[in-house]
């Protein structure tokens, strides 16, 4: 194993880095460090967050600027504000040795400093006059998201016509986030013999592209193998029912004590749900999502590093550039479409050679996801099983005697206090203190795995027992289970008259019901999505109160109709498992007008098992060929043409139309 010294990394650098605890290069370090040293050498660099990145270009960024001149010589790209910060904290940490070395952390810092060596960050979110005067000193690095770039570049403060490197960090995550043509703005904007250095987690095909315009001659240097998964990330799913996908993220922290975790959701209405109900159960947790402030997010991400939180509930886009090396945990509450998000996420743990773990909830229309996500990162899934509540609470209750016994006292300090708490539990038992103590700490989780509901798995894989072709009849052939879906226990099924062609997608519903109804945002279970209605399970309790709330709105000038799915009428539900055909023509009577409502109670009431009144009388009579008449109401209708005549063989058949 090289040391520092032997990659030629300056004197100045490695006292400051000898500081902050590096002993060794990481592998990435070890590989990137000398080549950039070196003259005009561009390079991607495909390795996982976490792996000693930012150093392995900074070190030689730092080395190779000239503090004696003015001019911007290198520009870091990153897709956020809180990685750009974060960049630009490791590159004064570094660097902090250096003659001269300053870095702009506030608006009104820079004009204390003396000549010598400036890095500032800009981004967007903070004020741009600032960030302004602050250029116009003169900086020689400028850590920067594209978008805030181009706009200084626009206003003629920022000129990079003596840059000789740029640096993409997280190239993927950018071009993931429409940065695409603001980088190649800038790239039109800086000199063509500059080095070109591109850190990426993926090669996705827009990181190929990149790297086939703007780079020459580079070389690949891959730590791992492409496109894989971080190497000391262990991979779990849980496999739950979509109610109960809340339940077992709780079991799961619960089970975890220390636990010190991100929590990724798909959307931000979900993020501010999950935290809500988190804190609301008394956890130690905050959300992160882009519908807060700038100065909320800020404050929530200090709070995180400082881990005065230990759970933070984010989205995909907010979390970006959040640099934690001691990540314990990575929990999917939802799986991410694209599968470079699923190794962004599960990459924020076991770095830095520690071991971390990515859980996924999920429920069993995601599991192909999972086999996807495999292929990717060459890594396989282990299905775990939910701990059960005398796991979890003996796992919580070492925690508290742990917790009791490291515990430091101070003798002075609580000395005075001392003689009144002995006389207070003189004659009380040292078991019985004991007992007391621990309810205190441990109550919480006693009382409620105590009754805590039971989540059941699945049972809709194949080859397991519920599974549709294990369904057999007595004949032992296979036949597919009839009847509609049936709600989950405590659920109620609910019928909707808006569908995919209305835009009523899961997130829209939502908004749309806790609009509607008053209170506490509504619980909602499984959701039947379809072209032009859907099916919503909501607590059983709760399906009155939905249905009076919702039935008669507007949605979109659409009048919203809601009622029991069970009742028949509504699409798929009112068939009883009929082919599609049936099922088409269930859905047309459904439009009829409201006059022919007596004849689709009637088709209902067959359904239902109850026989109709025929209107030729009592249905064991037998029937004459003149009682179609009785069908007028005893009304004289004059007839076109002759009678018909009943016995001609065909009478019934349509014509061909000529």
């Amino acid at each position: 194993m090289k040391t520092f010294e032997e990659l030629g990394v300056s004197e100045e650098i490695r006292r400051a880095i000898d500081e902050l605890g590096f002993e060794h290069p990481m592998p990435v370090q070890e590989e990137v460090i000398p080549y950039l040293l070196g003259n005009k050498n561009d390079v991607i660099a495909l390795a996982q967050t976490g792996t000693g990145k930012t150093a392995a270009y900074g070190l030689p960024l730092l080395q190779k600027t000239d503090a004696s001149r003015k001019e911007t010589q290198a520009i870091i790209l990153s897709p956020t504000r809180e990685l750009c910060l974060q960049i630009a904290d490791d590159l004064n940490s570094f660097g902090k040795y250096i003659d001269g070395m300053h870095i702009a952390d506030d608006l009104n810092a820079f004009a204390k400093y003396m000549p010598g060596m400036h890095i500032i960050p800009v981004y967007g979110g903070a004020s741009i006059q600032g960030q302004i005067r602050e250029l116009r000193h003169g900086v020689q690095i400028i850590v920067a998201t594209p978008g805030r770039l181009i706009d200084l570049m626009e206003r003629g403060v920022v000129n990079l016509e003596k840059v000789n490197n740029v640096v993409l960090d997280e190239a993927d995550e950018m071009l993931n986030m429409g940065f695409s043509e603001s980088i190649n703005t800038i790239f039109d904007n800086v000199p063509a013999d500059r080095n070109t250095l591109l850190f990426s987690a993926t090669m996705s095909k827009e990181v190929e592209r990149i790297a086939k315009n703007y780079l020459h001659d580079y070389k690949e240097i891959v730590v791992g193998s492409r496109n894989e998964g971080a190497e000391n990330v262990n991979h779990i799913c849980y496999v739950v029912n979509a109610k109960d996908k809340y339940l077992a993220l709780k079991r799961i922290v619960d089970f975890y004590p220390h636990i010190y975790a991100i929590i990724f959701c798909r959307t931000k209405i979900e993020t501010q749900e999950v935290a809500d109900k988190l804190i609301r159960d008394g956890y130690n947790a905050e959300s992160l999502h882009g519908d807060l402030s700038q100065q909320q997010r800020d404050l929530t991400m200090q709070k995180f590093r400082q881990h005065t939180v230990q759970l933070l509930v984010a989205t995909d886009v907010a979390a970006r550039g959040l640099d934690v090396d001691d990540l314990t945990h990575v929990i999917n509450y939802g799986l991410p479409d694209d599968v470079e998000n699923y190794t962004h996420r599960s990459g924020r743990t076991g770095r830095a050679g520690k071991k971390g773990t990515s859980i996924c909830i999920i429920h069993t229309r995601e599991q192909f996801k999972v086999r996807n996500i495999e292929k990717i990162i060459g890594k396989e899934f282990v299905e775990g099983t939910l701990p059960s509540p005398e796991e979890i609470c003996k796992k919580q209750l070492y925690k508290v005697m742990d917790d009791i016994m490291k515990t430091d006292v101070d003798e002075e300090l609580i000395a005075p206090y001392m003689p009144d708490i002995m006389r207070q539990f003189e004659y009380i038992d040292k078991e019985d203190i004991m007992q007391k103590v621990v309810s205190i700490t441990f109550g919480r989780f006693l009382n409620y795995y105590k009754n805590a509901p039971e989540i059941v798995r699945p049972t809709s894989k194949r080859g397991e027992k519920g599974d549709r072709k294990s369904q057999r009849d007595g004949r032992g052939g296979a036949t597919r289970q009839r009847g509609p879906r049936k709600a989950e226990e405590g659920y109620r099924r609910l019928f909707i008259n808006l569908g995919k062609q209305d835009g009523f997608y899961p997130g829209e519903i939502m908004q749309f019901m806790n609009h509607h109804i008053h209170g506490p945002k509504q619980t909602i279970g499984h959701i039947d999505l379809l072209q032009k209605f859907a099916y919503i399970e909501v607590p059983t309790d709760d399906a009155e109160k939905v249905m009076r709330a919702l039935n008669g709105v507007s949605y979109k000038g659409r009048e919203v109709r809601c009622n029991d799915a069970d009742e028949g009428g509504h699409g798929r539900a009112a068939e009883g498992g009929r082919g599609r055909g049936d099922a088409r023509k269930g859905r047309e009577r459904n439009r009829r007008d409201d006059r022919y409502d007596d004849r689709r109670g009637d088709r209902r009431d067959t359904r239902r098992g109850r026989k109709p009144q025929s209107p030729f009388g009592d249905e064991n009579q037998r029937h004459s060929r003149d009682d179609w008449k009785s069908l007028m109401n005893g009304q004289s209708f004059k007839l076109k043409g002759e009678e018909p005549d009943f016995s001609e063989e065909g009478w019934a058949r349509r014509r061909p139309k000529k």
